[in-house]
């Protein structure tokens, strides 16, 4: 059984390590003057995995937000001409949400700012430790190994 004490000194550093990475990666996505926040691109990654445009309450589960949160997003990204409300084809009372050409263009230069900041916050780690980094995570999150997804 582990330390209980060695646990929370782990669980501190994991929190420290998160708050690092969502100032770096907030560091570069003003660098790259995109204007969006991570929030918002969180939800650019996510409609971009859908085959087709999804219905906000869909985008909300995925995102496990409530629906409120993902309107707000909805309402600045369309306001920023990276996404459209459409009208869903079977049922008028359905809207779903698509990206339009400046969202894919977005989402190209999100995926180079997010691979600048993990270039940055992994750069101390040796190619070893960064697959052994890899697996340990995958299976904290409970997901399929990273080299089958990509966000």
């Amino acid at each position: 059984m582990s330390d209980p004490d060695a646990d929370g000194l782990l669980a501190e550093q994991l929190l420290r390590l998160t708050r690092r990475l969502h100032r770096i990666q907030k560091r570069h996505l003003q660098e790259h003057a995109l204007g969006i926040t991570p929030a918002q691109s969180r939800l650019l990654r996510t409609l971009a995995h859908f085959g087709e445009p999804p219905r906000m309450a869909d985008l909300a589960e995925a995102l496990e937000v409530v629906p409120r949160a993902v309107t707000t997003l909805v309402d600045a990204l369309e306001a920023g001409g990276k996404v459209r409300r459409v009208p869903d084809p079977a049922s008028r009372r359905v809207i779903r949400v698509e990206l339009t050409d400046d969202g894919r263009g977005a989402l190209r230069r999100l995926r180079g700012a997010r691979r600048a900041a993990a270039e940055e916050i992994l750069a101390p780690l040796t190619a070893e430790q960064r697959e052994a980094l890899g697996g340990l995570l995958d299976t904290l999150v409970g997901a399929e190994p990273a080299r089958e997804r990509r966000c």
